[in-house]
């Protein structure tokens, strides 16, 4: 089974104080630690368990710049035998369907069976899974929790509301949003870094895909980032300081205090 793993480089909320720039029009990125999206993570670590047991190759993709190699070295530290980085000046300020359209014309030149992202990334929206397998005319679902392989075909659990799970049968090839649960992605160790470190990456930019400049980027947008702003504080809203500990049992005894628990 050849499987392509879509990932993305985001900045690491955990490693990072999440700051409006002076603009209001996007988060302050200068100084940000990045990683790799939680939910990719989790579709490259089922995509490396279907390969070790059903056979196949893992590749990782990613649309980005140079610096979005570091994401993709990570992957293969932790298990896919290629990547690919997708950089183009003229991808910058693509909108989820401009991303998708980059991510259609890659999977173009490959031969994949199954192609994986995860749920969300770093601004949430959920859609460049769904937005791809429409312009790949293939088979999509969303939320998986679980994948079992057949002949030609996928069994595949989805998460629904309130907690029920949703088996579904799905024709190869098609497109997965992978959810977080799913398996527990594998530590990558300093040895697996640097054993990949010189890998030769290739990069394909709009022409090597087949795609028109002016069909991307900013300018081919339909979605524009017009404000970024933090909500006021509600009349009797109170925010909380400290440390993580401090704040949960300062959260404990506010919830005690209003009879909210025993």
């Amino acid at each position: 089974m050849e499987i392509l793993v879509c990932v993305k480089r985001v900045p690491d909320t955990a490693e990072n104080e999440i700051e409006i720039n002076s603009d209001g029009n996007d988060i302050e990125r200068d100084d940000l630690v990045y990683s790799v999206n939680e939910w990719d993570n989790y579709a490259v670590e089922e995509a490396i368990q279907l390969v070790d047991e059903h056979g196949g190759s893992v590749t990782v993709i990613t649309v980005g710049d140079e610096e979005s190699e570091e994401v993709l070295r990570r992957e293969m530290a932790m298990g896919a035998e290629k990547g690919i980085l997708l950089d183009d000046d003229a991808f910058e300020g693509s909108d989820g369907r401009g991303i998708a359209a980059i991510l259609k014309g890659a999977v173009e030149k490959g031969n994949y069976d199954l192609i994986l992202t995860g749920a969300q990334a770093d601004e949430g929206y959920a859609q460049v899974g769904g937005m791809l397998a429409a312009m790949l005319d293939y088979p999509y679902a969303s939320l998986v929790n679980m994948i079992e392989p057949g002949d030609g075909k996928l069994k595949v659990g989805r998460e629904i509301e309130g907690g029920n799970q949703e088996v579904n049968e799905i024709e190869l090839p098609c497109v997965l949003s992978i959810q977080t649960g799913i398996n527990e992605p594998r530590y990558v160790g300093i040895r697996g870094i640097r054993k990949v470190a010189s890998v030769d990456i290739p990069t394909m930019g709009a022409s090597d895909l087949g795609l028109d400049a002016g069909s991307v980027g900013e300018g081919a947008a339909r979605v524009k980032r017009i404000d970024y702003f933090v909500p006021e504080m509600g009349e009797g809203a109170e925010m909380l300081e400290g440390s993580t500990e401090e704040i949960i049992d300062k959260l404990i005894e506010l919830l005690k205090s209003k009879g909210g628990i025993k």
